[in-house]
């Protein structure tokens, strides 16, 4: 199975992964790139190794035949609920069914972690994004959460707000 969970080693790895889909030119190959609403880069490579040594996060990774990191997911367990961030997947493999992939495997962690559900956030103006988790089960909650503006990843070029979206598992 091409899907495993990450380690320290894989941090440069994944760190490039995620900035080259979410943000810059790079990322426009795709769908799901974050350029036109935000500068800047979306992670750090310390960023990504503090993460990768949190016991209460599993970042998954999505390898191809030559073992190169195509796609992530970040889950974070939170309160009996299992976060999910980061979904990434390389910008010229996007549409292929490995985002659906990722989703699943998430799936299985919360229920292995005793999760009574997933949530994730996404930025409310990016309609095609919501639809696609729509598709997937997730519903809103109706929570609406301000962008952080006190980050170093992603300087807002609008004002942004995260809407947070939910499914049960």
């Amino acid at each position: 199975m091409p899907i495993t969970q990450a380690t320290l080693f894989d941090a440069a790895e994944l760190t490039n992964l995620v900035n080259s889909a979410y943000r810059g030119a790079s990322s426009q190959k795709g769908w799901t790139s974050e350029a036109h609403l935000l500068g800047g880069i979306r992670i750090d490579e310390p960023t990504m190794a503090e993460y990768l040594q949190d016991p209460n996060v599993t970042m998954l990774k999505y390898t191809n035949d030559e073992g190169q990191i195509i796609a992530c997911v970040y889950l974070e367990l939170k309160e009996q609920r299992l976060y999910l961030g980061m979904l990434t997947v390389s910008p010229t493999l996007q549409a292929n069914g490995i985002g659906r992939q990722l989703l699943q495997e998430a799936e299985i962690v919360a229920k292995q972690l005793n999760c009574g559900a997933i949530f994730i956030t996404v930025i409310t103006t990016r309609h095609e994004l919501i639809k696609w988790y729509e598709r997937r089960g997730y519903h809103t909650t109706g929570k609406i959460i301000p962008f952080p503006t006190d980050t170093k990843f992603g300087v807002p070029k609008q004002v942004i707000e995260l809407g947070e979206f939910e499914k049960e598992v």
